[in-house]
């Protein structure tokens, strides 16, 4: 069904807000919590379409999970060879995440699956997965371009690897550590930067041990998983578009609650602070491994900066709506080495550039990032091609727009945000569905 977001001009965000669960934790509890031993019970989780889509899989692999109820999910962990195989293929709708990790985790068990996705997500590379996997021995097939859908063939026996990859990505670090659960001998990761490590500390936290070197992280398949509880954060991608709101609009004082601040997640925070943002993070503490915090944003002017490449895996799927705040302001803003950014759920690199252009905007793409000129913002009409950070982030940018902004093919913004036009709304944003 097609969604279109009118964004008008003006306003100021206020008050205290906490966005949804995080993503990324949601996902991996539901994957853990199957393969543990006993009930997991999980508060905070993200009631959207790509968490669900996991979720769903899961139910179809044989789990017994009761909710999502106001984001608290009960678990009945099958064990580590529990999982039963699927009537029909699994759906895993936008979900790229889901479908990398339920790669390398059904790599290892003895029955065949099939998985699908939608339009999008049938365009998105799989070789970066299914080519290590293929290492450990496992055998799954792709289409000839390597995207989905994967036929995962079962009954394979899996021989641990030591692979360093290529590109810095928890999705293919995460899926070869889930394989790695039923491999024979010791699988290792090492990545050429740091990449977010949800996978690893959900790990621990449910009782598997896993060891970390510098840049590598190894474990030892034959282990098992034992049943735990988790409290998910408010997660910092869903943050980043009000943090950057409250940034770039005058008289702005906004508090967002609960939000999870791993070190491997907060780039968004350092560069925003690098371009002059006002940001305190407060009432630091640590629940279910993760460190939390609240995070208080006051308007400021912002500069722009050349942002450094250290920070651009800490802050991957943010650029987006960064690419907002540099079209706010004073000067120029490079970014470069973020090619990843191309392959997302769109080409974030040409659609963003697209659509400030649209709007007025000086943004010019490169091959693996962008420079922005910033400057005055302009009514228009942009589309998002279906990428929900996209979406958002034309949103955030109406703070500061001369007129009003239409944004087109929005539905998907429900895959990481139900919600959003609500939240948004409450605290100081002019936004509308038609």
């Amino acid at each position: 069904m097609s969604t279109t977001f009118k964004a008008s001009p003006g306003g100021a965000l206020s008050g205290k807000i906490r966005v949804p669960g995080d993503k990324s934790i949601s996902h991996r509890s539901i994957m853990l919590g199957s393969l543990a031993e006993g009930v997991t019970e999980v508060k905070g989780f993200l009631q959207g379409e790509d968490s669900l889509a996991t979720l769903e899989a899961f139910r179809s692999l044989g789990v017994n999970i009761e909710g999502p109820d106001n984001g608290h999910v009960r678990i009945h962990g099958v064990g580590m060879h529990g999982l039963r195989e699927a009537d029909k293929p699994l759906d895993l709708g936008n979900s790229g995440t889901s479908m990398r990790l339920l790669a390398g985790l059904l790599a290892g068990q003895s029955f065949t699956s099939e998985l699908l996705g939608d339009a999008s997500l049938t365009k998105r590379p799989m070789r970066r997965v299914t080519e290590p996997l293929a290492k450990m021995g496992a055998v799954i097939n792709t289409t000839e371009a390597g995207t989905a859908p994967l036929i995962v063939e079962g009954g394979h026996k899996l021989n641990g690897i030591h692979y360093t990859m290529p590109v810095a990505s928890a999705q293919v670090k995460s899926c070869i550590l889930l394989a790695g659960l039923y491999a024979n001998s010791e699988t290792c990761v090492t990545e050429p930067a740091p990449t977010r490590d949800h996978t690893e500390r959900m790990l621990q936290g449910f009782g598997y041990s896993v060891e970390r070197n510098g840049a590598t992280v190894c474990l030892r398949g034959g282990g098992k998983l034992s049943a735990t509880t988790l409290d998910v954060p408010a997660d910092i991608s869903s943050a980043a578009f009000f943090m950057v709101g409250a940034s770039i609009a005058n008289g702005s004082d906004l508090l967002l609650q609960h939000v999870g601040i791993n070190p491997t997640r907060i780039g968004v925070i350092n560069i925003l602070r690098q371009m002059g943002a006002d940001i305190d993070v407060i009432n630091e503490t640590t629940v279910s491994g993760e460190p939390v915090a609240d995070i208080r944003i006051k308007s400021a002017p912002l500069r722009g900066i050349h942002i450094p490449e250290a920070q651009v895996p800490l802050a991957i799927d943010e650029f987006p709506v960064l690419f907002v705040a540099a079209a706010c302001a004073q000067g120029q803003t490079v970014l470069t080495g973020a090619r990843e950014l191309r392959v997302k759920e769109s080409d974030r690199i040409q659609v963003m550039a697209d659509g400030l252009t649209t709007l007025g905007v000086d943004a010019q793409p490169t091959e693996d990032g962008m420079v922005i000129q910033g400057g005055a913002i302009n009514g228009g009409r942009v589309n998002s091609h279906g990428d929900h950070r996209i979406a958002m982030a034309f949103a955030i940018a109406s703070l500061r727009a001369g007129g009003v902004i239409h944004i087109d093919d929005c539905a998907n913004v429900n895959t990481s945000f139900p919600g959003f036009v609500g939240l948004a709304r409450s605290c100081g944003l002019n936004l509308s569905e038609q």
